[in-house]
């Protein structure tokens, strides 16, 4: 993958674009995070030497995390262009490792990454749109008791016009968070020409400083400062949707030196008026722009959300395919691009979830205090699993990895550390949200796997179905059975009660199984096998990457070219709906036995996820005890 950021004209529809979806997150801090710093009961004094500090603290943390880490290191690990923790996880398989002692702890690990920045994609709409309708108190406190209406009905917009996708929402989105950033710096600028030693927080060291000077509270205080690099987990998800170059040219061309001007200008502001500190980022701003400055940071509160919403979406579609959650509706809202999808399930979900935690928090300020566990938590193990594979797929020396790794890891345990804190104050929020979704993803892993299991016992070789059942078959009917099974091996249930039922075999059945290998993308033509067994019984196995979206019509097509005569119009596709009794035979608890049925009756159909028409499906129900 080449490293380069130079810019040229086919980056930069995708650049803009990228800038209206990715880094809405990371832009819209400016709006609460320096305040946090200074404000309730872990604020320090607003003394010079403890705002060029924290200033220090801020600057050197986005260009450490955000530039060094995920820029330039996390973000070499991509599978086929996709990123994420689950598609970092995907690089740790025993298949590219060939060390399987990692797998389990890998796995784990991963999960939990995963569950955690669910916690984070519901936050953060809430904290960044309640930060920027606030701003309204300022310009009238007229507006004051319909705050938390208007924050309610502008996330319901949001997510209602996902299903747009976010190549459509990108081109809206972007023009608009570039005028955001642009007004960032503006802003900024205006703030330090009148006092030009800020840049003094240029010096790292001032950071340490305040930190040593400061001891347990300073401590805490960055707990504040890590919300200036909350979106750092956002840009590793949402690289499928608009690929790395543009993401790196969009955060060190616009990004970045906006924000470290505008943090800056704050900072500037405070120290010549310390009274601005209610709300440092509206006092930066001339009375005259108050009103069109609230719509725009609305706006942008409105764009910050989308980068955690995508970057969900991403998740939870590589969770499926990974076989951590059930099948669930995914719609391609691009031809061109394959990772950008719309979840609808997840959309609504997330919806209920974020209204939900702005009336319980009811400010940004509240919401602050449970802002930042979850992701912490995340890139701490995004670290891990990042250094793993620099250790053990790109080869990288011991020494190397540790010094490298050793860097990255005091600075995620120092802000996870502070953020622990925040546990009392609603930082358990995240925290409960993903300890439920881990037993869920666990459970369906589990269930799967025990399912499996059970039909593999009962099941007879597929041989011996065809030399001795097929011959005392009394009709070869005419056309083509596509018997649809999640095994490579063995006769498939839906198979034999087919048979039993009716009595008739079709004359051509073939078995297909729709696999996810673990890279994000394959050339299904390449990943496709096609095994006969004699008696015109063929197994077709097609392997899908995790980012892909499964097609049975078009394995059915490619089967078709190799000299199969099936037509995709006319061939029966026979299913088996299992219906799940939980039992106390050995493999889960009880209740998770019960758990994993009833997240098999709401998962999403065969029929519909690998889009099988209708009128040609012939569903077998099959009980199973588990």
């Amino acid at each position: 993958m080449s490293q380069s950021i130079s810019p040229n004209k086919n980056h930069l529809p995708l650049t803009i674009a990228a800038l209206g979806v990715v880094f809405g997150d990371i832009g819209t801090s400016p709006l609460y995070a320096l305040r946090e710093c200074f404000s309730g009961s872990h604020g320090v004094a607003l003394t010079e030497v403890n705002i060029l500090g924290v200033l220090s603290l801020i600057l050197w943390s986005l260009i450490f995390v955000i530039s060094i880490k995920y820029l330039l290191f996390v973000m070499r690990a991509d599978n086929k262009g996709e990123g994420g923790i689950l598609s970092l996880m995907s690089l740790l398989t025993p298949k590219q490792t060939k060390v399987k002692k990692y797998i389990p702890p890998v796995i784990a690990l991963g999960l939990m990454g995963a569950v955690l920045l669910y916690g984070d994609g519901i936050i953060t709409p809430a904290i960044t749109i309640l930060s920027a309708i606030e701003g309204l108190k300022i310009v009238t406190p007229l507006f004051e008791p319909y705050i938390l209406l208007i924050s309610v009905i502008i996330i319901f917009l949001l997510f209602f016009f996902q299903h747009k996708g976010t190549a459509s929402i990108g081109k809206v989105f972007g023009p608009i968070i570039l005028l955001w950033f642009l007004t960032l710096a503006v802003m900024g600028v205006s703030g330090i020409v009148n006092n030009l030693g800020v840049f003094a927080a240029l010096n790292p060291i001032l950071g340490f400083e305040f930190l040593y000077q400061n001891g347990f509270q300073g401590f805490v205080v960055l707990g504040c400062v890590f919300l200036v690099v909350t979106g750092g987990e956002a840009l590793y998800a949402d690289m499928g949707h608009f690929g790395l170059t543009p993401i790196r040219l969009g955060w060190f061309y616009v990004a970045l030196p906006a924000l470290m001007l505008n943090y800056f200008g704050q900072g500037a502001l405070l120290l010549a008026d310390p009274t601005a500190i209610s709300n440092p980022f509206y006092a930066l701003a001339p009375n005259w722009l108050l009103y069109p400055l609230v719509a725009l940071s609305t706006a942008a509160a409105v764009i910050a959300s989308q980068a955690l919403i995508t970057g969900a979406f991403s998740l939870t579609q590589q969770a499926i395919h990974l076989g951590f959650l059930p099948r669930l509706q995914v719609r391609h809202t691009s031809a061109s691009e394959r990772g950008q999808i719309y979840i609808p399930f997840l959309n609504w979900a997330l919806m209920i979830g974020t209204i939900f935690v702005v009336l319980m928090f009811k400010s940004s300020s509240a919401l602050a205090s449970a802002y930042g566990i979850a992701v912490t938590g995340t890139m701490a193990i995004t670290t891990i699993l990042t250094c793993l594979v620099a250790r053990r797929i790109w080869n990288w020396n011991m020494a190397s990895v540790i010094i490298l790794g050793s860097a990255f890891m005091v600075v995620d345990l120092a802000f996870l550390g502070a953020n622990v804190l925040k546990i009392a104050q609603g930082g358990w929020f995240p925290l409960l949200l993903g300890a439920v979704l881990f037993v869920l993803m666990t459970t369906w892993k589990r269930g799967r796997q025990i399912l499996t299991n059970r039909l593999v016992l009962s099941a007879k070789p597929i041989e011996r179905f065809v030399s001795e059942t097929v011959p005392l078959a009394k009709f070869r009917v005419p056309g083509v059975a596509v018997i649809m099974t999640g095994r490579s091996e063995g006769t498939p249930p839906a198979l034999i009660h087919n048979y039993k039922i009716n009595n008739v075999i079709h004359e051509y059945v073939l078995l297909l199984t729709i696999a996810t290998d673990d890279v994000a993308h394959t050339n299904l033509e390449q990943q496709l096998t096609i095994e006969s067994l004699g008696a015109n019984f063929y197994r077709v196995i097609a392997k899908y990457g995790f980012m892909d979206r499964p097609n049975a019509i078009d394995v059915l097509k490619i089967c078709r070219s190799k000299g199969i005569p099936v037509d995709p119009a006319t061939a029966f596709y026979i299913l088996g709906r299992e219906t799940l009794i939980a039992t106390d035979l050995p493999g889960m608890a009880l209740w998770r036995e019960h758990l994993f049925s009833f997240m098999t009756r709401n998962a999403q159909g065969a029929m519909a996820y690998f889009h099988l028409p209708p009128k040609q499906v012939i569903e077998i129900g099959l009980q199973i005890r588990i």
